[in-house]
C-alpha cells in the first residue's frame, strides 16, 4: 500500500481574508464590516450585527450635531496608538523597544481594544456598553483612551532602546 505524497503547505499559517470583505449593509462602509466582525462571537454575524446597529441607534440619540457613521469613526480615530512596544532580544537581555505602528495595525489595535474593553465590563446589555465607549472615545476619555494613552507613556520611557528597532 503507497503512502500519500504530503502536499506542500503554505509558507503562511494565516492568509488574509480581508480582500474578501464587503461594506456592511446600512452604512457601506469598511471599517464597520471589520468592527462587527470583531464583535461576532461564533459565527453570529446578525447578532453582532443588531448589537452595533442598536449601539448606532443610541450614539445617534445623543449626539445630534453630526451623522452617527462619523462619531464611530472619530472615535476608532481616537484610539489608534501612534508608538507601541514590541520585545527585541539582544545578547542576554529583553528590551522594550518603541516603534511605530502602521496604519492597518493602528486601525486594528484601536477596534481589539474597544472590543476587549466593551466585553470586560459588565452590567448593561452590550449594545449600550459599546455606545457609552463610542462616546466616550469620541470625547477622548475612557478605558479605550486610558489604554492608547499607556501605550505611548510606555513607548515614551523606553525611547532609549529605540536604536534596537531593526
Amino acid at each position: 500500500m503507497r503512502k500519500k505524497k504530503k502536499t506542500k503547505e503554505s509558507k503562511f499559517k494565516f492568509r488574509s481574508t480581508e480582500r474578501f470583505l464587503k461594506p456592511d449593509p446600512r452604512y457601506n462602509n469598511l471599517i464597520v464590516t471589520k468592527f462587527i466582525n470583531g464583535l461576532m462571537l461564533d459565527g453570529k454575524k446578525t447578532t453582532a450585527q443588531k448589537v452595533f446597529y442598536d449601539a448606532m441607534d443610541i450614539v445617534a440619540k445623543k449626539v445630534t450635531d453630526q451623522e452617527p457613521l462619523d462619531t464611530f469613526i472619530t472615535a476608532v480615530t481616537n484610539v489608534k496608538p501612534m508608538v507601541e512596544v514590541r520585545s527585541k532580544r539582544v545578547g542576554g537581555a529583553t528590551y522594550q523597544v518603541p516603534m511605530e505602528v502602521t496604519k492597518k495595525r493602528q486601525q486594528t489595535l484601536a477596534i481589539r481594544t474597544m472590543l476587549k474593553v466593551i466585553r470586560g465590563k459588565g452590567g448593561k446589555p452590550l449594545s449600550q456598553r459599546l455606545a457609552d465607549e463610542l462616546l466616550a472615545a469620541y470625547k477622548k476619555e475612557g478605558a479605550s483612551i486610558t489604554w492608547r494613552e499607556n501605550t505611548h507613556k510606555m513607548a515614551e520611557a523606553n525611547k532609549l532602546f529605540a536604536h534596537y528597532a531593526w
